[in-house]
């Protein structure tokens, strides 16, 4: 299968210190892939060699099924991207800041201009000086660039900060409309996995500077992923059981008082039990349905493990 945005083993270390390794993604041309992560994760600095901003120590790039190299510049022409704070010409409104990045892209459909800040619900705004603007505008302000010239691939990192929930909504609309109508594809990175969830089609987890897995959102709804969450007093106490006498070891220390167990072949039934002749008091034991984040939690167990 060929892909818009391929990276092979990818591995970056400055002062060394590895800040990723081994990152290997695989976006398909129309999808939006959300790149899921905590903070510090590595999904910045992915997606600085992505477009250019910083070179890999080890591994390659290649958009559009070409190695990004050095001298890469035509191919940007077909990129649309946010990397960390979107920033402008302060004191130029956001009309003229769109304006220019027209000239600069080369691109002069300019009607696109109106339609794209009304899209954004900047209208109202798209005379006043960009210093006047709050960050939630400056945000909407930085995708309005990004998606202007009809790129397409576009690189958007944690695009919903300092969004409100309707403008949270608004924008994911935004992003499912401009992928399903007009076939650009988006690499989303968040650590809010509740947003992502909502509109990508895949996903690639990264924690700790390491690609863990790269599914659908398909794949996980039909694995129904499910856990088990337990309350106890003790939960140091209850692990030991788990681990020594349950024999289970598909399990993560959420808090000082959560657990939740990933393990099919387990019972609420043999784990209350076994946890009450051990002398661990239960607050409470549930079974769930899992989510993406429980899908997360579950993967990156073994990576923090490992840390």
């Amino acid at each position: 299968m060929s892909y818009v945005l391929q990276t092979n083993h990818l591995t970056k270390r400055i002062d060394g210190k590895e800040l990723v390794n081994d990152v290997n993604i695989h976006v398909k041309k129309g999808e939006i892939y959300g790149f899921a992560g905590p903070n510090g994760a590595g999904k910045t600095t992915v997606m600085k060699m992505i477009t250019n901003l910083w070179k890999p120590t080890e591994g390659t790039v290649e958009l559009f099924g070409v190695p990004l190299e050095n001298t890469s510049c035509e191919v940007f022409r077909r990129m649309g991207s946010i990397i960390e704070f979107p920033t402008f010409y302060e004191h130029m409104s956001g009309r003229d800041n769109l304006w220019l990045h027209c000239e600069y892209m080369g691109y002069y459909h300019r009607d696109g201009i109106p339609e794209t800040l009304e899209m954004l619900g900047l209208a109202g705004a798209a005379d006043q000086p960009v210093k006047k603007y709050s960050l939630g505008m400056k945000q909407r302000l930085g995708i309005a660039r990004a998606v202007l010239c009809r790129p397409e691939l576009v690189v958007l990192d944690e695009p919903t900060n300092g969004l409100d929930p309707a403008g949270l909504k608004q924008i994911r609309e935004l992003f499912k409309m401009l992928s399903t109508e007009y076939g650009i594809t988006f690499l989303i990175s968040s650590h809010l996995l509740s947003e992502i969830e909502s509109i990508a089609d895949t996903v690639g987890i990264i924690s700790h500077g390491k690609m863990v897995r790269e599914v659908s959102m398909e794949e996980i709804s039909e694995m129904n992923t499910a856990f088990i969450e337990l309350s106890v007093e003790n939960t140091q106490k209850a692990a030991y059981v788990l681990t020594e006498k349950l024999n289970l070891d598909r399990f993560k220390v959420l808090d000082d008082v959560r657990i939740r167990i990933y393990d099919a072949t387990v019972t609420t039934q043999n784990i209350s039990r076994e946890l009450l002749l051990n002398g661990v008091e239960i607050v409470s034991i549930t079974k769930h349905t899992g989510s993406l984040e429980d899908y997360f939690l579950k993967m990156t167990a073994e990576v923090e493990k490992s840390c």
